[in-house]
């Protein structure tokens, strides 16, 4: 018999797939219990709920551990991707995050103010990306682990003062830094990097980053920049949901009217229907027999296989 689950449950599931605390996973998990449909199709499903609500709820009454295991400089990924500022010494990185999300790094004109990772989150439309800002890739002070964040996130934002008098020194070191730990820009090896040559309203700024970049043109592509400019700053968000390359797919129940204000599975480009079948649920995803999309190319609720690529905006009804 066929679950039938509705847009509730899957909302439902989604936020204790999505939750960091015990609170908010149990709470998520009565949800889901109070909105699965009852019958016969659902029985190991409910049975499977209580079973993981239980095992919440004692994991609520234990004593929380005395301290966390984790190293200081770990950065949990958050939303719809993790996008990590680097750049030398008074780049621009910290200004950016706070110009960009609430968070509220120390800004300043000496050099080295940021010490340790500070996340934000940055809008775009109805998903988030979480911003990184690092301490300054310098040689001063450069520690290995900040190399490895580079590597594990999702994509990276390099930032340059064009300005700075130390500029071809410090383009000279990270170069080498990254070539040290075979970090590359194009996302062969690792998350894409992108190059932002900041500062181009001051003085002098477009014509050095015309010369910086001539000089270093065979090494990476930089674009102008400026974090203090809103005429640049809008274009971030756009440009960096492209960078993740990513799309939002939509769901609904079969018979049921999409939800006003839906909340989208994120998955990356070239996924299929199947890939969002696991995403949503990965049991159900066993009995997967068709789906139904409405998106901008096609039709309205045409049918389609596990092999399709979903595009952005896709609305998906799944049928198991």
């Amino acid at each position: 018999m066929p679950a039938n689950l509705t847009h509730a449950y899957l909302e439902a599931e989604q936020r204790f797939k999505s939750a960091s605390g015990n609170p908010e996973k149990v709470a998520a998990l009565e949800e889901m219990l109070r909105t699965i449909p009852k019958h016969k199709g659902t029985e190991k499903m409910q049975a499977d709920i209580k079973r993981r609500l239980s095992r919440q709820r004692k994991e609520g009454q234990k004593k929380k551990p005395k301290a966390s295991q984790k190293p200081f400089h770990y950065v949990e990924k958050e939303g719809a991707g993790q996008v990590v500022l680097c750049g030398p010494p008074n780049s621009g990185k910290s200004q950016l995050l706070k110009n960009l999300t609430r968070a509220e790094p120390k800004v300043a004109q000496y050099p080295f103010t940021t010490q340790k990772p500070l996340p934000g989150m940055l809008p775009y439309q109805d998903i988030r990306i979480q911003l990184v800002d690092t301490p300054p890739l310098a040689p001063e002070i450069l520690e290995p682990w900040q190399l490895v964040m580079i590597q594990q996130a999702d994509a990276g934002l390099l930032l340059f003062d064009v300005n700075d008098p130390n500029l071809l020194m410090q383009t000279d070191f990270v170069l080498a830094a990254f070539k040290d730990r075979q970090i590359v820009f194009d996302g062969s090896r690792g998350p894409r990097l992108f190059v932002l040559g900041n500062k181009i309203d001051e003085p002098q700024g477009k014509e050095n980053f015309s010369a910086w970049q001539e000089l270093y043109q065979d090494k990476f592509r930089a674009e102008p920049f400026s974090a203090l400019s809103d005429e640049y700053l809008s274009k971030i968000p756009k440009f960096l949901f492209d960078a993740l390359e990513i799309v939002r797919v939509y769901t609904k129940a079969p018979g049921e009217k999409p939800d006003a204000h839906p909340t989208p599975y994120v998955l990356k480009q070239g996924s299929t229907i199947f890939d969002v079948a696991v995403t949503v649920h990965r049991e159900l995803a066993q009995n997967f027999k068709f789906a139904r999309v409405w998106g901008k190319a096609k039709f309205d609720g045409q049918m389609v296989e596990r092999s399709y690529l979903v595009e952005d905006g896709d609305l998906v009804e799944l049928h198991w």
